[in-house]
C-alpha cells in the first residue's frame, strides 16, 4: 500500500450493456481506512460498479485500478467480495465452506471465522441446506469478513434480513475489518447503516451525483445522509 495510497482509482469508468449505459464516465478515488456507502435506486449502477471492481465485468471505457492494478489475478488477493445473490451450495457443511475459503485465500483467518460462527451458535457440522435464508447470508458474510483483505466489496449485505440481524451484520463488519482496509457497502437501507459510514457515493442512472464525507454532508446540508438521499432521488 505504500506505493498506492489510493486503494481504488476510477477514471472515466464506463460500462455498456448493448446500447444501455450502466455507468457513465465515473471519476472516483477511494483511500484506505474508510467505510463507504454506495447508494442509489435500482438500476443506478451499484452492482455493475462492484462487479467491475472485482473483475467480473470489464469496462467499456475508462479504467479502474485497485492497488495500482486492473482488477484480475493481482487484485483478487486484496479484494473480498460479497455478491448480492446467494452462491452457497446446499450440499456443503459450514466446515466445507470454511475449508474451501482457507485453501483458496492465503489471507483467510480460520480462527476469526470459527469465532464468528460460535457467536451465532452455528456448528461447523451444520449442513447449509438446513439453514434459513437469513442465516445463510450471515455465513456468507462471515467467510467474506474472515479474510484480511484491503478492500471489502459488499453488495446488499443487509437487504434480506430482519432488523436484529442487520445489527449483527453491521457489528460484524465494524469489528472485523482493519483500520487500513476500506469497506464499500451497497444498500438501499441508508438509515440502517448511516451510523457506521465515513463517506457516501450517490449514483443515479450510472452517473456520480455525489461523493463526500458524512460529516461534510451533515455540516453543509444540515441534514442526515438519508434525508439528502430522499431529496436527490425524489420521484
Amino acid at each position: 500500500m505504500s506505493e498506492h495510497q489510493n486503494l481504488m482509482v476510477c477514471t472515466g469508468l464506463t460500462k455498456l450493456f448493448g446500447k444501455k449505459q450502466a455507468l457513465t464516465g465515473l471519476n472516483l478515488t477511494l483511500g484506505p481506512g474508510k467505510i463507504v456507502g454506495l447508494l442509489g435506486p435500482n438500476g443506478s449502477g451499484k452492482t455493475t460498479f462492484l462487479k467491475l471492481a472485482n473483475g467480473l465485468l470489464q469496462p467499456s471505457g475508462g479504467s479502474i485500478l485497485i492497488g495500482g492494478h486492473a482488477p484480475g489475478c493481482e487484485t483478487h488477493s486484496i479484494v473480498a467480495y460479497l455478491p448480492d445473490r446467494m452462491y452457497l451450495n446446499d450440499w456443503m457443511r459450514i466446515r466445507d465452506l470454511v475449508d474451501f475459503f482457507a485453501d483458496f485465500y492465503a489471507d483467510f483467518d480460520l480462527a476469526k471465522a470459527m469465532e464468528m460462527l460460535q457467536t451465532l451458535h452455528l456448528s461447523p457440522s451444520d449442513c447449509l441446506k438446513t439453514l434459513s435464508k437469513g442465516t445463510k447470508e450471515k455465513v456468507q458474510l462471515i467467510v467474506t469478513m474472515a479474510r484480511r483483505a484491503q478492500l471489502y466489496l459488499l453488495d446488499e449485505p443487509i437487504g434480506g434480513v430482519d432488523p436484529a440481524a442487520r445489527d449483527y451484520i453491521l457489528s460484524t463488519i465494524l469489528q472485523n475489518y482493519s483500520e487500513n482496509s476500506t469497506v464499500v457497502i451497497s444498500t438501499h437501507l441508508i438509515a440502517d447503516i448511516e451510523r457506521v459510514l465515513d463517506e457516501v457515493i450517490f449514483l443515479k442512472e450510472g452517473e456520480l451525483k455525489l461523493f463526500d464525507t458524512v460529516d461534510n454532508i451533515r455540516e453543509r446540508e444540515g441534514k442526515s445522509v438519508d434525508q439528502l438521499f430522499r431529496e436527490v432521488f425524489a420521484c
